[in-house]
């Protein structure tokens, strides 16, 4: 099991940063039963200000359950979410809380500025406030040129950046987003990294759930690992990797045909497979020429190995068994 590395409290942050020297988020022994199943057992985990706290776990793990207890969608049966102090389902909280939900939250049959003008209103926005707030999100999502066309005729992802300025019209101070970048172009994803980086610069503080490991070491300055309603891990990339694996590195190793006796030897060897590559870890190079001569031994042909060190997906992988998106 990975360590849980626990960043330095918020509150040893100064207080004239920390808004009333209270943290963004503090999510306390949350629980939430739906029937006979726990899908979140007991989370305690604390955001930081201006931090960037990536949320990774496989398909019902317990994510989205979290997200929506903290905006109010979900009601948990135990345990406490305060924003900056505030109780979440409290009008404080809720005017420093912004939403990014995974189904686009948009009117197909508005034009991009209608639907800002929109959400502007549901948050308490009018007059001149409100223009300000809909150029203000026309400028961070590119989107300016684009603002008289209905919705349901833009892009995948011009749909997915309208969708974060909707969330953020009212200029929130934490904000949830959860997988703001599925099922869009290479392009669209750059585009949304470029706003996620505005954001940061301006020191909002940011939970990001996501089912692509490359966007957690990107993005996020800390990771929290969920799994059966549980936080498995936490800390930062390095960190987790350190505790995972320490000076360790993996080999990737391919054979000439899977079947039984090659899943067993590689089983015996305290290795794994994944898409039909076997992964070790090994101390040094040197252990490779043992792995060749090994299987060379039982009658079986490696035609592709390589060396590399462990990363992301590679604690996730051996923290759940799984991989992100099982």
């Amino acid at each position: 099991m990975v360590q849980q590395l626990q960043p330095e409290s918020c509150a040893s942050v100064p207080a004239s940063v920390t808004h009333n020297s209270f943290p963004p988020l503090r999510i306390e022994g949350l629980v939430k039963h739906f029937g006979a199943a726990r899908a979140v057992d007991g989370i305690t985990l604390e955001l930081c200000d201006g931090e960037c706290l990536g949320l990774l776990g496989p398909n019902g793990a317990g994510k989205t359950t979290l997200i929506r207890s903290i905006v109010g969608r979900v009601i948990a049966d135990a345990g406490t979410v305060t924003v900056f102090g505030a109780p979440a389902d409290s009008k404080e909280a809720r005017s420093a809380l912004g939403w990014i939900p995974q189904e686009l939250a948009l009117y197909p049959k508005l034009s991009g500025r209608e639907n800002l003008q929109a959400f502007g209103r549901y948050n308490g926005l009018k007059g001149a406030a409100l223009e300000r707030a809909v150029e203000r999100c026309l400028a961070w999502t590119n989107l300016g040129d684009r603002s008289e066309e209905l919705t349901e005729n833009l892009s995948g992802g011009m749909k997915r950046r309208l969708n974060m300025g909707a969330g953020l019209i009212h200029q929130p101070k934490v904000v949830l987003m959860d997988e703001p970048t599925v099922g869009i172009d290479p392009q669209s994803r750059i585009h949304i990294f470029e706003m996620i980086a505005k954001l940061r610069d301006e020191g909002m503080s940011i939970i990001y759930t996501t089912h692509y490991m490359e966007e957690a070491e990107r993005l996020c300055d800390r990771i929290a690992i969920v799994d059966h309603g549980k936080i498995i891990a936490q800390g930062s990339h390095p960190q987790l990797v350190n505790a995972a694996f320490g000076s360790r590195s993996e080999v990737l190793a391919r054979f000439a045909g899977i079947n039984g006796r090659v899943l067993t030897w590689v089983k015996e060897r305290g290795g794994g497979m994944v898409d039909g590559v076997a992964q070790f870890q090994v101390d040094g190079p040197n252990e490779i020429v043992n792995l060749f001569e090994a299987s060379a031994r039982s009658g079986l042909q490696m035609v592709d190995v390589s060396l590399r060190k462990p990363n992301l997906e590679s604690v996730f992988l051996q923290l759940t068994g799984r991989e992100l998106r099982d």
